[in-house]
């Protein structure tokens, strides 16, 4: 079983049912998925870039990540529907519980000026959504065979009901925020 998992079933959610007064343990908040997301607008010139994002993205998360196509076709970007412009990769019970421990005492504290994730993204429901500017901050990336520096997004999914018990989830968890 993961850290995190452990984690998860011995300190928060105890913390959690005294916090915010669950009757059961099923009532507690927890994690669902978490989604990693690179849009490669410039795979419409290039193929190639499409192919690296995908052996990247799988390496970062542990699991093959799909390609994503347009759904729409918009002339300005001469892109049209059905093209590759993307790859993803949806994490579920153990692996996200391994990436996220990863991401939270690996990852972040790598990035440059790194003060911690802000409060601001959480969506309203107990989700959020971070960026990562760069692919090279994992460890499982060599920076010596990266052609490009790309970014991609995380979605942590959770079952909370409002961002205060996502966000009180996510920092017992050990996701750095600004103090």
């Amino acid at each position: 079983m993961s850290r995190l998992k452990e984690k998860y079933e011995k300190e928060i959610v105890p913390a959690m049912i005294k916090q915010f007064g669950y009757k059961s343990i099923m009532a507690v908040p927890r994690l669902e998925k978490v989604v990693l997301n690179m849009g490669l607008g410039e795979a419409i010139f290039n193929v190639k870039v499409l192919d690296k994002g995908v052996e990247e993205l799988s390496r970062i998360a542990g699991q093959k990540a799909v390609i994503t196509k347009a759904k729409k076709s918009i002339a300005g970007f001469k892109l049209r529907e059905g093209m590759p412009i993307g790859c993803v990769v949806t994490l579920r019970r153990f692996r996200m519980y391994d990436f996220l421990d990863k991401l939270f005492n690996v990852a972040l504290p790598r990035v440059r000026d790194f003060r911690g994730v802000s409060e601001k993204i959480f969506d309203g429901r107990g989700n959020c959504t971070l960026g990562v500017k760069e692919q090279i901050v994992f460890p499982e990336i060599d920076y010596d065979k990266v052609e490009k520096v790309k970014g991609f997004n995380i979605s942590i999914v959770t079952t909370a009901k409002t961002d205060e018990e996502g966000y009180f989830l996510l920092k017992e968890m050990g996701m750095p925020f600004r103090k």
